[in-house]
């Protein structure tokens, strides 16, 4: 199969309200709260002074999305962690949790000077490690899917144009092609969906399939793209300890008697107490 990949839809864009906009998508805004509830640990990204994509919490401290939601639009450069805050569950200006973001590694194989090509689509997936973790009685958060693909329905929940500040849900598009780490769907998104997860539905509770990367058109019809994801989270998990800050010993004086600091020659060797507190 030959990937023609033509871009329609920018990838990481601010959102303003547009009724226009919103009339476009057949998604369903999850306006009622009991309805939100179970997809609260899909969040919106946003870059200071930038524009958001859509996240997702797998685990209490980490979050997944798309790898050119992380690198600015103008310079190709990595953003700043601290410039990234991820809110899970906003819903009309409230959020379930609300974190500022402390590390983030995208996939080595997707390149921001490349633009929108098979490869990067492929590779198109970031870990964001959180300042603070959100505890599993506050957000369950979700699985990435770890067997087999199958062709056939998937959901998507996410942010865009026009509901920038309420998250909707496509409960059933189709998942109907995967050609070399490329999955073709025929899910409806929009402006700011980037990064949204693709859910799978057959076990229970949806696990992630696939991020939305973007966009284009195959052999005449529009499609959006994801990539196949286990393989590309297990990459930036072992990333992100490698490049984890490693916590810097601290070096204590030894109190002898009546508490007063007292030095004690031990050849250069310094006391720390195990863990380097």
């Amino acid at each position: 199969m030959r990937i023609l990949l033509s871009l329609i839809t920018a990838f990481f864009l601010a959102a303003p309200s547009s009724v226009a906009a919103q009339a476009r998508t057949s998604l369903t805004g999850l306006g009622g709260a009991n309805e939100a509830l179970a997809w609260q640990a899909v969040g919106r990204l946003d870059a200071d002074q930038t524009g958001f994509c859509t996240a997702t919490l797998i685990a209490p401290e980490l979050v997944l999305t798309a790898a050119h939601c992380v690198y600015s639009s103008k310079t190709n450069q990595l953003l700043k962690a601290e410039d990234l805050t991820f809110r899970a569950g906003l819903r009309k200006g409230k959020s379930a949790a609300e974190r500022k973001v402390a590390q983030i590694e995208a996939h080595p194989g997707y390149d921001p000077k490349q633009g929108v090509s098979a490869k990067n689509v492929r590779y198109d997936v970031a870990l964001l490690r959180l300042a603070e973790p959100i505890p599993t009685h506050v957000l369950d958060p979700f699985i990435v899917h770890n067997a087999e693909l199958s062709k056939g329905p998937v959901s998507v929940v996410s942010y865009g144009r026009g509901r920038a500040e309420l998250p909707s849900r496509q409960s059933v598009c189709r998942m109907y092609e995967e050609y070399r780490g490329v999955i073709f769907m025929d899910c409806d998104v929009t402006f700011g969906s980037s990064g949204a997860p693709v859910f799978s539905h057959k076990n229970g509770r949806g696990q992630i399939v696939s991020v939305i990367s973007s966009i284009g058109v195959s052999q005449g019809k529009r499609v959006t793209y994801g990539m196949v994801l286990p393989p590309l989270v297990a990459d930036l998990k072992r990333q992100m300890r490698a490049n984890a800050t490693q916590p810097v010993a601290a070096a204590r004086r030894i109190r002898i008697g009546n508490g007063q600091s007292n030095r004690v020659n031990s050849g250069g060797a310094k006391f720390v107490r195990p863990g380097g507190s």
